[in-house]
C-alpha cells in the first residue's frame, strides 16, 4: 500500500479509505498484506480527475464500476450521459463567473490561460464528437 501511495501521490490513508468504500479493489497475499494491481493506478489517476471536477465519490465509484462492466445497459448509458450533461452545464457557469476575472489578468496570464484552455478545449472537443458520431 506504501509503494502505491507513493506512486499515487497520495497517503496511505486515503489509499485505505478508497479500499474500504470499495472505490479500488485489493488482493490479499499469503502474509495478509494488499496487493494492487496496475489497473487500481489508473483508476486511482481516474478518481483525482474526477475528484478535481468536484463529483462526489458515490458518483465516482459508479463511474467506475461502469468503466469495468463491459455490458452497458441503455438505461445506463442514457444516466451517464445525462451526468455528463450536467457536469457540461457546471462547467458553462464556471466559466461565465470567470470571464470578469480574466479580464483584469495582463497579457502574458492571458496567453498563458488560453494555450492551457486550447489544450483542454481541444481534448473535450475531440471527446464530444466522437460521442456524437
Amino acid at each position: 500500500m506504501g509503494e502505491l501511495a507513493n506512486i499515487a501521490n497520495l497517503s496511505k490513508r486515503t489509499i485505505d479509505y478508497y479500499t474500504n468504500i470499495g472505490l479500488i479493489q485489493a488482493h490479499r497475499t499469503k502474509s495478509n498484506y494488499r496487493m494492487y494491481s496496475e489497473e487500481v493506478l489508473i483508476d486511482l489517476r481516474f478518481i483525482e480527475e474526477c475528484k478535481n471536477m468536484h463529483i462526489p465519490l458515490d458518483e465516482i465509484k459508479r463511474k467506475l464500476e461502469l468503466k469495468s462492466n463491459t455490458i452497458m445497459h441503455t438505461r445506463d448509458v442514457e444516466r451517464q450521459i445525462a451526468a455528463v450533461t450536467q457536469q457540461i452545464k457546471q462547467l458553462h457557469n464556471e466559466i461565465t463567473v470567470l470571464l470578469p476575472l480574466i479580464n483584469c489578468l495582463d497579457e502574458e496570464q492571458i496567453g498563458d490561460l488560453s494555450k492551457k484552455l486550447n489544450t483542454e478545449g481541444t481534448t473535450l472537443i475531440k471527446s464530444l464528437v466522437s460521442l456524437t458520431s
